[in-house]
């Protein structure tokens, strides 16, 4: 760790100086007089909240609460074991917290939100990291936690840089969310491209509202196409040597196959046992969890799991209308509609066949696909400036941070 050079009457100390630290524990899940809402009880994925922490996905009583350590509000809960080590979240309610966290809890030396601030800067993040076991769970216990070292200066100069970080995170809040509320925008934006592109208005102003356009068709997935067919409903023989790949719906995105460094092979004779009659008119669509997911085929080495389907276009349809119009509102509230499963979302084989397509002639697909990809270009430059300004914005957060606890902002 790198310890610039300090104003005076600041220093270097070990976090157990300023403040108590804690290991949180989990009541036995066996009594079940411990859990109820009394009491919130923190778990790792409760500090997304980051600043403001008060509620939990599970809760204790107060004989549970007591069973368990208790942390109060306006102590730093910080993740200690796992691959999201690092993240924190400051308590505005008191409650239990388990074996996965750690807390800080400031002393008479220390102010609430110094300590926050300085557990989010990189420094401290980077020394967490660093003093982790080097395995494939990281993980930072307590005594090792506890001699992580943090600035400290005086109870004045510790609110003043609090106050000043906070006026400034304010403004870059602000910055950030009108940045999010543009990405909010283009996906609404986009949805209404596709919208009026397959009612025929991208084309032809003069279409009216409900009516289809003259010289188009309402023609079904079946009409359309020459074959249609699902995946394995099982699992296929894996080999870690194998050159094909097994995938699933989680594997298509914006028209293309996404092969994961998770994603399981298999052999040339698995790949002969289960392979489809796949073309370059071939689409594929996620129909079971995440629906409306697509991809081109273009002689991948795959073969096709059950949460997906795959349709071979005619020649005289444009493979690349239909994509647009099973990523558009229409496809996605049909299947919506017609999905089947509560906590896990499936189309059939049926439903897929008998969605109806608003169709019109090749050279009209072909003008509007143009019209859409044009559009849609354009947005996609506007979000990648926007994620730019994003990045750049947490950069800046960061800047803050440094400067703050090098002395240099107030």
């Amino acid at each position: 760790m790198t310890q610039n050079k300090l104003p005076k009457d600041w220093k270097w100390v070990s976090i157990s100086e300023i403040a108590k630290i804690e290991t949180g524990t989990t009541p036995s899940k066996a009594i079940s007089e411990y859990y109820g809402d009394e009491y919130p009880f923190y778990k790792p994925t409760d500090l997304a909240a980051g600043l403001n922490v008060f509620k939990s996905n599970d809760g204790l009583t107060k004989l549970g609460v007591d069973k368990a350590r208790y942390v109060p509000e306006n102590s730093t809960l910080i993740t200690c074991i796992g691959a999201t080590i690092g993240k924190t979240g400051f308590l505005k309610k008191g409650g239990g917290f388990n074996q996965q966290i750690n807390a800080i809890i400031p002393n008479e030396n220390s102010l609430p939100k110094f300590i926050y601030y300085q557990a989010i800067s990189l420094n401290f993040q980077k020394q967490i990291k660093d003093n982790a076991s080097a395995t494939t769970l990281p993980l930072l216990n307590k005594s090792k936690f506890q001699v992580l070292k943090m600035v400290i200066c005086s109870l004045e100069t510790q609110q003043l840089i609090v106050s000043k970080i906070e006026e400034l995170f304010s403004e870059l809040d602000k910055g950030i969310e009108d940045l999010k509320l543009a990405q909010q925008q283009l996906k609404t934006y986009r949805q209404s491209v596709l919208k009026y592109a397959f009612e025929g208005k991208l084309t032809n102003k003069k279409v009216k509202d409900g009516v289809l356009p003259k010289g188009w068709e309402w023609k079904t997935i079946k009409d359309i196409t020459t074959l249609l067919g699902d995946g394995l409903h099982g699992t296929p023989n894996y080999d870690v040597n194998g050159e094909y790949f097994f995938i699933n719906g989680n594997n298509l995105s914006d028209g293309k196959i996404e092969i994961k460094a998770n994603t399981k092979k298999v052999s040339k004779s698995e790949f002969e046992k289960y392979k489809k009659q796949l073309n370059d008119k071939t689409i594929f669509v996620s129909i079971n969890g995440s629906l409306g997911y697509t991809a081109f085929y273009n002689n991948e080495p795959v073969i096709l799991g059950k949460s997906a389907c795959y349709f071979n276009v005619k020649d005289e349809i444009n493979k690349y209308y239909i994509r647009y119009i099973i990523t558009s509102p229409r496809f996605t509230n049909y299947s919506i509609k017609n999905s089947t499963g509560t906590t896990i979302k499936n189309v059939s084989l049926r439903s897929m066949r008998e969605f109806e397509i608003p169709l019109p002639l090749l050279e009209e697909q072909h003008r509007i696909v143009e019209e859409i990809e044009s559009r849609l270009s354009v947005a996609d430059k506007m979000e990648e400036s926007i994620n730019q300004s994003l990045l750049q914005a947490e950069a800046l957060r960061q800047s803050i941070l440094k400067k703050a606890f090098e002395g240099k902002l107030v």
